[in-house]
């Protein structure tokens, strides 16, 4: 699919039916509609798809290593995209964000607790458990109908040197993209406490708000870089989270060489092909990423209008992603997420981020689908009147 100069062309998305999709096989056979898990309808650039055809005509698949030139592009796209300056040794590669969070726990597997905003992505609460620490949650607030971190919390909150503090920047589920004075108001936090620091910035490449650009936790300053651990991915941005190609940036030598040794024996190498595609997203994909972010902005500003028309629905407008945030707890119901199922309507369940009673909706689909859904949606709250 090209898409130079049009973002109408993802008006067309693939059928992902019988294909292995996690997403479409939840419930294939079922006239459920998808709208779960963070990964999207629409095909790659065609950049990216070429280079996986070519890829896969060469007809070997054997181990693989990350060439120089994609460590340049990385490199590049760090001072291009977010004018931060970093250096070569600093990326340690990995073959997905849920792992690499399990790695960031491994490494503070010593500390008294890893402290983490809710709602949140699920595997941040879960890691912390698989090496038996403390799971901290503090609840976000709302400030002008945007979430944003509760530091009247933090201030309270009883730390000890060498804790985690698990940060998601831009915020998945709620769509937050926290802004340098917020970042440099919880750098000071966390250096005053001698904290670890873990930054997921996944979504970092889909900025929904024009007037807003990503700004590094770890280039507010070298004091917090020097205790970051930062992960970013092309797989959110270039629909790749099917290729495992996740990388960490972290410039501290020390606590880079603590990470490698957690991963050792452990976590494997990405795979050869998602190297290529990669390199081919972050080299050939800007024109394609941005008519992405004219779709999504459209999806969510549709959404967003659609939904709000149900006074018992309280919906949350992301600056990121294309995910959706409701508060369906005003609704005579017990279980939201069930509800909407039973209506053909498939999203993620707020519990499962620390949210119970909420619902996460991905708008990363076709127009088209979404108004189906939305149409479903309208139909099952009108039965709640």
């Amino acid at each position: 699919m090209s898409t130079d100069g049009d973002s109408s062309a993802f008006d067309v998305a693939p059928c992902r039916i019988g294909r292995n999709s996690l997403k479409w096989g939840k419930y294939e056979g079922k006239d459920i509609l998808p709208l779960w898990v963070a990964d999207m309808d629409f095909e790659s650039p065609k950049e990216v798809v070429e280079a996986a055809m070519q890829a896969s005509s060469f007809g070997n698949f054997g181990y693989g290593r990350c060439p120089d030139s994609l460590v340049d592009a990385v490199v590049e796209r760090c001072r291009i995209l977010y004018d931060w300056e970093i250096e070569k040794s600093w990326i340690v590669w990995l073959p997905g964000m849920v792992c690499a969070l399990n790695v960031c726990c491994r490494v503070c597997r010593d500390a008294s607790q890893v402290i983490t905003q809710t709602p949140i992505y699920p595997p941040f609460l879960s890691a912390p458990g698989n090496f038996d620490l403390v799971c901290t949650r503090l609840p976000m607030i709302l400030k002008d109908e945007r979430f944003t971190l509760d530091f009247d919390s933090l201030d309270e909150l009883f730390t000890q040197p060498g804790d985690l503090f698990m940060l998601c920047h831009p915020h998945n589920p709620v769509g937050t993209v926290f802004t340098r004075e917020e970042l440099a108001k919880l750098s000071n936090w966390i250096l005053e406490r001698s904290l670890v620091l873990c930054s997921d910035e996944i979504h970092c490449d889909l900025i929904l708000d024009a007037a807003q650009k990503h700004q590094p936790f770890a280039s507010i300053d070298s004091l917090i870089a020097d205790r970051a651990i930062t992960l970013m991915a092309p797989s959110k941005t270039f629909n790749l989270p099917g290729f495992g190609c996740s990388y960490a940036i972290i410039s501290n030598g020390e606590l880079r060489r603590k990470f490698k040794r957690c991963m050792s024996g452990i976590v494997p190498d990405p795979p050869a092909m998602s190297f290529s595609l990669t390199e081919a997203a972050y080299r050939s994909g800007e024109g394609w990423r941005t008519n992405l972010l004219a779709y999504l902005t459209g999806n969510r500003n549709f959404a967003v209008e659609e939904l709000k028309k149900h006074s018992k629905l309280e919906v949350y407008s992301p600056e990121a992603t294309y995910l959706l945030w409701i508060d369906a707890t005003k609704l005579p119901i017990s279980n939201p997420h069930r509800y909407f199922e039973t209506k053909g309507v498939g999203l993620s369940d707020g519990r499962d981020f620390g949210a119970p009673g909420f619902l996460r909706l991905n708008f990363g689909c076709t127009r088209s689908l979404l108004q189906k859904a939305l149409d479903r949606m309208d139909h099952a709250l009108s039965e709640l009147s």
